[in-house]
């Protein structure tokens, strides 16, 4: 009953530690309970299978983590009407398994190595899981450790040296040391051991947190420059409305939005992730007599050296087998097809500029690892009455300029800005202004589209460089390079947000050298598997 209740501590400190309702204090402390559950079992229990008790009580915590935080994905729908609940059972159920899966390889290791070796494996496994788990087909890093302080950017200037993998390493610092010192005290209760290493945990909490309110305060923004934006919210029902409704209404409706908030100069106007036609999409070898496009460029012709950015779901027919990916879906013979989730810039008597998107939702917009698993599961993509295959990517990213402004638009869509790295890409490629276009209106007034807003923070911090982000039903934002939240919209409202954003060029510390927390991590836990299968070998010997 005490290593239960232990898991269960650890669940809830995890779950009121996480934005936007949560208060993260509480994270530094939040595996601490399941270390000492794992220590009880190893040492101290009569269970005979104490692998599967430990394994199962660490299921059973992060089970519930994960329900609380990411439950909101239970409002996604079925073209029917009826809840997703593929939608959260699989991320659910899956992501815990991978969690739990991390600590067991802990308990394997500290079991053959002892607790020292044993607590450095788990700081480097967590890590290396997380890094992974940022990169894999299955991608699912919405409850990486160092995005638990996105609501409090003025803890966490240091993102910008060593990103949301510092946040991580930081926090299972803090854990890997009380639980050391928890030990310490049950072993000897010496008081002055006891007192030094409270001070240590003092210190390795609050100085990191002094550095950052220092880096807040002094910061400085640098701007080349500075542009208009309006940043368009047509509030268009995902589910009713936006793959039922004319196309062309559709258009005509987020035009009427932008003209009737276009006064004075506008740079950008900026329209969600796949704002238009709505059912269908675009032909991207055909822009030049799209009808949508024509339209859109009339728009601009009247506003003088205004550019619409905007998200569109777009196709390209290929003529060519070499050129066809695993994605390419084959219409007839010597006809192919790709799908994007796309990010288009219109000017008036210019071609199109555009950018795919390039990490997808796995389920909704990429079937994994297609190759592999499509002879065994069939067709098994999600349907939120869009997309039903596997879309296509753009393996660089994309950075709209044009000969208006100073303007470098990095044009980020959607599920890309949960992604650290992945986003200083576009700094490194020249983007002085990240532009986000999204839809969070899949899950309706919850917890999903406010976490979605919140992890933008830390890309801001992280590259240094301002954020407009346009959301179809809210909430559209521009945030500092501090990241800070200076406007926002009201979630449903249908409205514009015009904002004067800076532009930026002064490379952070993380865009140049991107996540080395988790290269180190990873080497350490590459040296730590050498020495133990060395150990081995030299014993038998």
């Amino acid at each position: 009953m005490k290593n239960i209740f232990l898991a269960a501590i650890s669940a809830l400190l995890f779950s009121v530690s996480w934005p936007t309702y949560g208060v993260p204090f509480f994270v530094f402390f939040a595996f601490v309970p399941l270390l000492l559950m794992e220590q009880n079992i190893s040492k101290f229990s009569n269970i005979k299978k104490k692998g599967w008790a430990v394994f199962g009580l660490s299921y059973f915590a992060f089970f519930i983590w994960n329900i609380v935080t990411t439950g909101w994905l239970y409002y996604a729908k079925n073209p029917d009407g009826s809840n997703a609940i593929f939608a959260v059972v699989f991320p659910v159920v899956v992501n815990s398994l991978l969690m739990s899966t991390a600590f067991q390889l802990y308990h394997w290791y500290k079991k053959v190595r002892g607790t020292y070796f044993g607590l450095v494996f788990f700081v480097a496994i967590w890590l290396s899981f997380e890094k992974f788990h940022l990169g894999w087909e299955f991608t699912w890093p919405w409850l990486n450790l160092g995005n638990a302080f996105s609501e409090y950017p003025k803890i966490i200037q240091w993102y910008d040296t060593i990103g949301a993998t510092g946040g991580s390493f930081w926090i299972l610092l803090i854990n890997v040391f009380t639980f050391y010192a928890i030990r310490v005290w049950e072993a000897g209760r010496i008081r002055k051991d006891l007192i030094k290493n409270v001070a240590i945990i003092f210190a390795l909490i609050f100085i990191p947190i002094f550095i950052s309110i220092y880096k807040y305060n002094s910061f400085q923004e640098k701007p080349i420059g500075n542009v208009n934006v309006v940043l368009l919210q047509p509030e268009l029902d995902p589910y009713n409305e936006k793959y039922s409704k004319d196309s062309l209404q559709i258009l005509d409706e987020l035009l009427t939005l932008a003209e009737h908030n276009s006064k004075g100069k506008v740079d950008f106007f900026i329209a969600p992730e796949t704002a238009f036609p709505g059912r269908g999409s675009l032909s991207e070898n055909g822009f030049n007599k799209s009808i949508s496009i024509n339209i859109a460029k009339e728009f601009l012709a009247k506003h003088p050296k205004s550019i619409l950015l905007t998200g569109a779901s777009t196709h390209k027919f290929l003529f060519n087998e070499s050129e066809t990916e695993n994605y390419s879906v084959k219409l007839q013979d010597g006809v192919w097809a790709n799908s994007y989730n796309s990010a288009l810039q219109i000017i008036p008597n210019q071609n199109v500029d555009v950018y795919h998107k390039g990490k997808l939702v796995p389920g909704v917009e990429i079937f994994p690892y297609i190759r592999f698993l499509k002879p065994i599961l069939g067709d098994a993509m999600l349907d939120f009455g869009g997309a039903t295959s596997s879309l296509g990517i753009d393996k660089e990213r994309k950075v709209f300029t044009n000969n208006f402004n100073k303007a470098k638009v990095a044009p980020i869509i959607c599920y890309e800005s949960i992604y650290g790295e992945f986003v200083t890409d576009y700094v490194r490629n020249g983007a002085n202004l990240l532009a986000i276009m999204t839809n969070d209106s899949w899950w309706d007034n919850s917890e999903g589209h406010r976490q979605l807003l919140s992890y933008a923070r830390l890309r801001a911090i992280e590259t240094r460089r301002e954020i407009v982000r346009a959301a179809n039903s809210g909430i559209s934002a521009h945030i500092n390079a501090r990241g800070d939240i200076l406007e926002d919209t009201i979630y449903g409202d249908q409205t514009a947000l015009v904002v004067k954003a800076d532009l930026l060029e002064e490379n952070s510390s993380y865009t140049k050298i991107g996540d080395l927390i988790s290269r180190i991590a990873i080497f350490a836990l590459g040296f730590l598997m050498v020495y133990h299968f060395g150990k081995r070998i030299t014993s038998k010997k």
